[in-house]
This record gives C-alpha cells, sequence and structure tokens, in this order.
C-alpha cells in the first residue's frame, strides 16, 4: 500500500483488540529521542470501556507515560523488533517505527497502582486518539513467532523476586526447540538475539 493509499481513521483502535494483544510502544523521554518498548494491551471488558495496560517497575515507558502524557501504539510482526523492545534499549528518532503495521496515539491514564513481590506496578487506561493503518496484509502465523514473544515474557522476569529463574530459563530453552522446529530466518534470529540480550 503507497502513502496515497493508506487510510486514516478516526480517534478509535485500528485493530480489534482480544485478550492480551501484544504491541510495541513508544514513548518520547527528556532528550527528545523515542524509546522503544513492548507493550501488552487489554481488550475493553465492556462496549464503551478503553483499552488497559499494565507497567511494571519505574520503566522508561512508565517515566514517559507519566511525564508526558502520550506514547504510540504499534502492531508489527516483526520479532526482531519485538525482541529489541522487550529486552533490549531501543531508541528511534521518529515515533512511528518503520515496520508498523498500523499504529494509535495514546493518552495513559494512571488509574490504580500496587507492588506485586516486591515490584511496584501501574494500570493505565489507554484512550486512542489518532491511529492510521500503513499496510494490509493477508495473515499468516507460525508457532515459531508464538515461541518468540513467549520466551521474551520468560527473558524478562529472569532474576525478579518472586519467580524462579532456573525454571524460566527452562522454559526459553523449550521456546527455542519451538523456534527452530517451527519458525523461519526471523524468527531464528529474533532468537538468537534473545540469547545475546539475557547474557549481557
Amino acid at each position: 500500500m503507497t502513502v496515497a493509499e493508506r487510510e486514516r481513521l478516526p480517534s478509535d483502535w485500528p485493530a480489534d483488540l482480544v485478550g492480551v494483544t501484544e504491541t510495541v510502544v513508544t514513548t518520547q523521554g527528556p532528550g527528545g529521542a523515542w524509546n522503544v518498548a513492548a507493550l501488552g494491551i487489554h481488550a475493553p471488558g465492556s462496549e464503551g470501556t478503553h483499552p488497559t495496560a499494565r507497567t511494571w517497575g519505574q520503566t522508561r515507558t512508565w517515566q514517559n507515560f507519566d511525564e508526558r502524557g502520550q506514547g504510540y501504539v504499534q502492531f508489527t510482526t516483526d520479532p526482531v523488533v519485538f525482541v529489541e523492545a522487550a529486552l533490549g534499549i531501543l531508541e528511534r528518532e521518529q515515533p512511528v517505527l518503520p515496520e508498523a503495521a498500523a499504529w494509535v496515539r495514546v493518552e495513559p491514564r494512571a488509574e490504580v497502582s500496587g507492588t506485586e513481590d516486591g515490584t511496584r506496578w501501574t494500570d493505565w487506561r489507554l484512550l486512542a486518539q489518532e491511529s492510521e493503518v500503513l499496510s494490509r496484509a493477508i495473515p499468516t502465523f507460525n508457532r515459531g513467532y508464538a515461541a518468540v514473544v513467549e520466551a521474551t515474557v520468560a527473558a524478562s522476569r529472569l532474576d525478579v523476586p518472586g519467580y524462579d529463574s532456573d525454571r524460566l530459563r527452562d522454559r526459553i530453552e523449550y521456546f527455542e526447540e519451538v523456534c527452530d522446529r517451527c519458525g523461519g530466518p526471523a524468527e531464528r534470529a529474533a532468537f538468537e538475539r534473545v540469547f545475546d540480550l539475557i547474557e549481557q
């Protein structure tokens, strides 16, 4: 789809949300760069409510949500970008990633906070301000991509109080086997990056 063919949507989400949708969010830091992070979006519980997301700890996303009050939630199936966003420190000059198929600019509003196993969390209500669909594609899915996502979840909990790191590493190794069997070159490259990042 060319730039001229892009479909601009009203102030709403550009995709149906069911369960927890794994996305990438960019938020602007104090120096002006846009920090890229993984963010699970929880579908609205009923009609007329807004999606929500939970941040864990005093991360860059938490800080930028709190101080600047906006972010760009983006939908992408690029496994390498997802791994970098989930486990690395990735910054871009522009808020919308080239790998995004669609984005929505949100106004995050903190609703409730708490502490679990020594880690503080905050739930945010995400109000869509504008959105855009950048490309439409025939959806395909392989278990390798799902294994990459699950591995990043396990890796992000390594050495966190309340989680058994040995069990998490066993899970990561299992997902690596799934990725090798069911993924393609992009998924295997993403999994190599998982190990690069957790071994730093």
